[in-house]
């Protein structure tokens, strides 16, 4: 059989597999699907329906086919996680089959959490389907944040993504320290493993003009984006917006959250015991075009995961979203997040929400300060964390798949 051309029509068929978001409001997903399409490549997507958008259970989005489940709950506790991942895979399972029956698939690509698509991948890989495992999260390190406790389920949390690193073809890494799990815990050889960092689009999310009425009056807006689990840390916002009030004796400081997640009841009602509501707005998850809204209108971002082992080696996706619009970061001193930010982002270094309201207040005090961060902030985006260089990486790890080395992006594009 001739080796494949790398510069011909049809580089393969790729199915990607999400569980935690829809497509393509998973922007890292729908980053990574847009330039394998762009390289040559067939796309389809299974992922769940979003809350209040992408709600199709079939559309083409920008030329990639996308197949949605519904997705009924959203879990909190232990037995809610494994009857929301085993309806979950039943769904995803059935498509797979439905689709490799209809249109066929050469790779299946699964964005991590769970590590179970490992599972669901075993019975394709008896005709030669290539395994890709894109390790967004350390699902041990999770559980053991939300349940404080090393027990059978983290055991076989470990087992399964021990099977998700052997099976797979290629392991792709979010940044270091993810690379360094793998190589160690996971054993994964060198050729096999590749960092591709989640770094912004600047071509799609970069930041537009300031919408005051966004600010419902404040003179200030800090804002929060991401998901709101235990490991988030969002309710150390809440306590910050607390402590803020009385450090600046009154109210003109608007925190607007932006997200969701299994903590955004318990949020509410923090807000509310504080006293903070009428300060603290929730939107939800909401589109990019709104996000980037809120984003530009901000006066300072704020990343709280709290210094825990699963934080310390996790890139948070919001630093760098922060980054792209030029805004200044209250951060926690992680270890991932200060190799993203660097010098555009103010480090607390203990867990504690007084500091992080006490860093906001100054910030919040001194414009040309905040001004400095964001412009070292986005210039790092541009010159080094823009999705082009990732992307690059992760062609060529799908060209090394098909036989070929160090294959120029611009190449691949020859389609």
């Amino acid at each position: 059989m001739p080796r494949p051309n790398p510069t011909s029509r049809s580089a393969g068929r790729v199915l990607m597999l999400i569980e935690n978001l829809s497509f393509p409001m998973d922007r890292r997903m729908r980053q990574e699907a847009i330039a394998l399409q762009q390289a040559g490549y067939t796309v389809s997507v299974i992922c769940p329906r979003g809350e209040r958008q992408e709600r199709k259970g079939f559309e083409i989005c920008e030329g990639i086919r996308v197949y949605r489940y519904p997705l009924y709950w959203q879990a909190s506790s232990a037995p809610g996680y494994i009857i929301e991942y085993l309806w979950a895979l039943l769904c995803t399972f059935t498509l797979m089959l439905w689709l490799f029956l209809r249109h066929g698939f050469d790779y299946v690509h699964a964005a991590n959490p769970p590590d179970l698509f490992a599972l669901l991948y075993t019975p394709f890989r008896l005709f030669g389907i290539r395994f890709i495992y894109d390790q967004h999260d350390l699902c041990p390190e999770t559980y053991e944040s939300k349940f404080h406790r090393r027990d059978f389920a983290y055991r076989i949390l470990l087992r399964l993504e021990r099977y998700s690193y052997k099976v797979a073809d290629v392991v792709i890494a979010t940044n270091q320290s993810f690379h360094e799990i793998a190589r160690t815990r996971g054993n994964v050889p060198d050729e096999k493993l590749v960092i591709v960092r989640s770094g912004p689009d600047l071509k799609r999310f970069r930041a537009t003009f300031p919408q005051p009425a966004l600010k419902k009056g404040f003179p200030y807006m800090v804002v929060y984006l991401g998901v709101m689990s235990q490991q988030d840390g969002v309710d150390r916002v809440i306590s910050a917006a607390h402590h803020l009030q009385q450090l600046r004796g009154g109210r003109d400081v608007l925190f607007s959250l932006i997200g969701k997640g299994d903590q955004w009841a318990n949020l509410r009602q923090q807000a509310r015991d504080l006293g903070v509501d009428g300060t603290v707005n929730f939107t939800g998850r909401i589109p990019d075009d709104e996000l980037l809204q809120y984003l530009s209108t901000a006066d300072v971002c704020i990343a709280p995961d709290p210094p825990i082992p699963l934080n310390h080696m996790s890139t948070m996706n919001k630093i760098m979203e922060y980054m792209a619009c030029a805004k200044p970061i209250v951060s926690f001193d992680l270890v991932e997040s200060r190799r993203s930010a660097q010098d555009a982002a103010v480090y607390v270094e203990v867990d504690d929400a007084k500091r992080l309201a006490e860093e906001i207040d100054s910030l919040l005090n001194d414009p040309a300060r905040r001004r400095r961060l964001g412009e070292h902030g986005q210039a790092r985006v541009r010159n080094e964390l823009d999705w082009s260089h990732s992307s690059r990486k992760l062609v060529e790890a799908y060209a090394r798949l098909r036989g070929f080395h160090e294959v120029p992006l611009h190449e691949l594009r020859k389609t």
